[in-house]
């Protein structure tokens, strides 16, 4: 079971939802770096469950113990970095009822038949969300490392259901749009109990998760994110392209169906004048004037806003009756959920996504950087 991204930054997660813990491993750090353990731990916190009735009411504390990697000063010493989480608040028998009927939607069926039942089953076993609790340690320290290059990485709910947040103005790369761009990432989050620009909006999604939660249900949503800062140059062309890189550590989140780039799939309908982003030469550098492309021509930074957005499916384990199969004797069977479960997973993915993509930025950084620019702290 395969559980590692990254080429120069390499990234393995281990554990399972129910395990004694939880942790990663991460090879290729730069040296040097002091980690903010209060700045990490306040990251963290955003992912952790139990912060309201719209999530599990699972609590964990989620405090990450850093067992290796740093040095007496509390920098990175060139040693993989290691991190342990405990899991402290397991209820294992709340999947007694899943042990042979997989839950609709899940990887429960999958599993299965490529393991037979030898998979660990409760809480969902490896392929469970807690796995992003130490995704997003290690992530918490590529975005330390990255905002000390002046790099700065955001994402917020731009929908759940039908409520809809307003997007990031990075479409758009002059200096007025960039201006409001950093206003809307600083105000994701700042008077809305959910991470959205618009705290109507947060109030919108909210009344969403909660209709959905009353009838026994889930609801989805998506995610946008920008990463501003970045020079341009980043990346290779083909098979290790900026997209590619953080398409395939973003798949690696759980419930994640869908990505798109710049105006994605909205490029279907375009002409190549209305697609293309002109250039002009801004304080001696030639920068594109708009940023349909999302900040990626070529698989590399093109020195605009990287932007991207994530659809994110309804929870699978739901508590009102399904059809499923009793395995062992393959007879149909009626399935209800036990144990506890986001009605909507969503919120606590944004911190993920943002971790996400700094790990992918400086995996690629630091494989493929810029002409005369490696990533030096």
């Amino acid at each position: 079971m395969p559980s590692t991204m990254g080429t120069a930054l390499k990234l393995t997660l281990f554990g399972q939802s129910h395990s004694e813990a939880v942790g990663c491993v991460v090879e290729g750090l730069p040296s040097g770096f002091v980690v903010d353990r209060e700045e990490l731990s306040r990251f963290m916190a955003r992912r952790a469950p139990g912060q309201g009735v719209w999530t599990t009411p699972r609590k964990e504390a989620d405090e990450p113990r850093i067992v290796g990697g740093l040095n007496p000063l509390g920098a990175t010493c060139g040693a993989p970095l290691a991190v342990v989480i405990e899991n402290t608040n397991t209820r294992s028998h709340d999947y007694d009822n899943l042990m042979a009927v997989p839950r609709p939607g899940h990887a429960d069926f999958t599993a299965w038949s490529k393991w037979h039942g030898n998979q660990d089953v409760p809480g969902g076993g490896h392929f469970s969300a807690r796995l992003t609790a130490p995704l997003c340690a290690a992530g918490g320290i590529a975005l330390q490392m990255l905002a000390s290059k002046g790099v700065r990485v955001r994402a917020h709910l731009c929908q759940v259901g039908s409520a809809l947040d307003e997007r990031f103005d990075a479409l758009d790369n002059s200096p007025a749009a960039q201006a409001h761009l950093a206003a809307q990432m600083e105000a994701v989050g700042a008077t809305s109990v959910l991470p959205t620009v618009d705290p109507a909006a947060s109030e919108a999604m909210l009344a969403q998760i909660d209709a959905a939660r009353r009838d026994l249900d889930s609801v989805g949503g998506a995610i946008e994110c920008v990463a501003t800062g970045l020079p341009a140059g980043i990346g290779s062309p083909m098979f290790d392209g900026m997209e590619n890189t953080i398409a395939r550590a973003a798949f690696g989140i759980p419930a994640v169906k869908a990505i798109e780039f710049g105006r994605g799939f909205e490029v279907a309908g375009l002409l190549g004048h209305e697609n293309n982003d002109p250039y002009q030469v801004r304080a001696g550098s030639c920068v594109p004037t708009t940023n349909n492309a999302g900040g990626i021509l070529g698989g590399i930074t093109s020195g605009a806003p990287l932007l991207f957005r994530l659809a994110v499916k309804p929870t699978s384990s739901i508590a009102r009756p399904q059809q499923s199969v009793e395995l062992t004797t393959m007879q149909p069977a009626e399935l209800q959920v036990h144990g506890r479960h986001d009605p909507c997973v969503v919120p606590r993915a944004v911190p993920v996504v943002e971790a996400v993509c700094a790990l992918a930025i400086l995996d690629s950084w630091l494989a493929w950087p810029p002409e005369g620019q490696p990533f030096e702290l």
